[in-house]
């Protein structure tokens, strides 16, 4: 299967730019492979650069400003040349994509209104072709996979995803964006919690989860947020009870949100972040085994598995 995005002579160039995915189904960390192939009209055409872009809508940090399209990673292909008249040059690429770059699929299904393109550059002075987007499908990584198949099975539901501008503080970052999941909490949670978000920053050799959670007392007008930090390293995820694993994350995460609260002021919104935990524990190094920091016996069940 291929995907396109095809320009037919930008501007009056007299270039025809066609990109080509060889296959758009994806994951961070891997390369993309494709194809951009360049035609010349009637005339020689000088070409400054082709640069490949990976593009998605974007949330501004301004609440009341709309979603733009935002392009969060981009590597040239070819530098200058000249294209003779007529003639067609064609450069294979295999674009890297970063490993924090946004999931757009999970279980084969996309995640909502996510979606990410491939955008192909073409310099033509004094004109720039962006030519068609090539539609691109992120599946998340086995890592993340585990993490997102444990919320489903612990009975929280996704009720929004998106993408937002900025980077989060004291979170070692790479992109100009985050990624969040909205899930409406499931039963065994629901009461000290109301609201879970989901952040996962991945590197080469680990995954960070970041959750942040919210308790909204709409009667009183007031809500109450925290967040908390884990890891968990790419190698070990096939060998690891990550239903377990999970639980008590959130139980950890429950009962710091609970004693950050028993300090909290009730008597205005709280808008910021009123507590945010240490720093996150170091990953468990692949054979050290699945015992690690997670918090006492709480809401959620049996006992969990920290990183």
């Amino acid at each position: 299967m291929r995907f396109t995005g095809v320009s037919t002579e930008p501007g009056g160039a007299g270039l025809t730019v066609h990109t080509s995915v060889t296959n758009p189904s994806t994951r961070p960390g891997l390369r993309l492979p494709g194809r951009v192939t360049l035609t010349a009209g009637a005339a020689d055409v000088p070409v400054g650069h082709v640069r490949l872009g990976l593009v998605a809508a974007v949330e501004p940090v301004a609440p009341e400003a709309p979603r733009r399209l935002t392009q969060f990673h981009q590597a040239a292909v070819a530098g200058g040349f000249v294209l003779p008249a007529g003639r067609r040059r064609s450069i294979p690429f295999a674009l890297p994509l970063p490993w924090e770059t946004p999931v757009t699929i999970f279980g084969g299904v996309p995640l909502l209104n996510l979606r990410t393109g491939l955008r192909t550059e073409v310099a033509v002075d004094p004109l720039r072709d962006e030519g068609a987007m090539v539609p691109v499908f992120v599946h998340p990584l086995p890592t993340q996979q585990h993490v997102l198949a444990a919320l489903d099975t612990l009975g929280f539901s996704l009720r929004q995803a998106g993408l937002q501008e900025g980077r989060l503080p004291g979170v070692a970052q790479t992109l100009p964006l985050h990624q969040r999941l909205n899930y409406w909490v499931g039963p065994l949670y629901a009461g000290p919690i109301t609201e879970l978000e989901l952040i996962f920053v991945a590197d080469p050799a680990t995954l960070e989860v970041i959750l942040w959670v919210d308790r909204r007392l709409s009667l009183a007008g007031v809500t109450h947020q925290s967040i908390s930090r884990f890891k968990a390293w790419h190698a070990d995820a096939a060998a690891r009870d990550w239903v377990s694993v999970v639980d008590g994350w959130l139980r950890e995460t429950i009962n710091r949100h609970a004693a950050a609260a028993a300090h909290a002021h009730w008597s205005a919104r709280i808008t910021g972040s009123a507590h945010v935990s240490r720093p996150p524990d170091r990953p468990v190094a692949p054979g050290e085994g699945l015992g690690g920091t997670a918090g006492g016996a709480g809401i959620g069940g049996g006992a969990g598995d920290g990183t």
